[in-house]
């Protein structure tokens, strides 16, 4: 692996609390290794002029417009309150 990749997998592991053997250690190091040296290969195009974004597809919000409206009355909302006091809720005790 070249220098810049040097990945100390049971320092990683140990993070991860996993238990790996040596073949498992010598398979995900040489996985990685590959994983970075594709990124290498994505770092000699020149993308100064390409965009930043946040998902690869444009997203469309399909939300109703965020208009004010008329709301509801306190006596609208504490109607079926099954218990009210002061025009406000009443529930029951929760913390002791």
């Amino acid at each position: 692996m070249p220098e810049a990749h040097q990945i100390n997998i049971s320092h990683i592991a140990t993070l991860a609390r996993l238990k790996l053997t040596e073949d498992e250690k010598t398979r995900y190091a040489e996985q990685l290794d590959s994983i970075l040296k594709y990124i290498d290969t994505l770092t000699k195009y020149d993308l100064g002029t390409v965009e930043p974004t946040a998902h690869a597809m444009p997203v469309f919000d399909v939300l109703r417009a965020d208009d004010p409206r008329p709301g509801l009355t306190q006596e609208q909302a504490l109607s079926n309150a099954p218990k009210r006091s002061a025009d406000q809720f009443q529930i029951p005790k929760v913390i002791e």
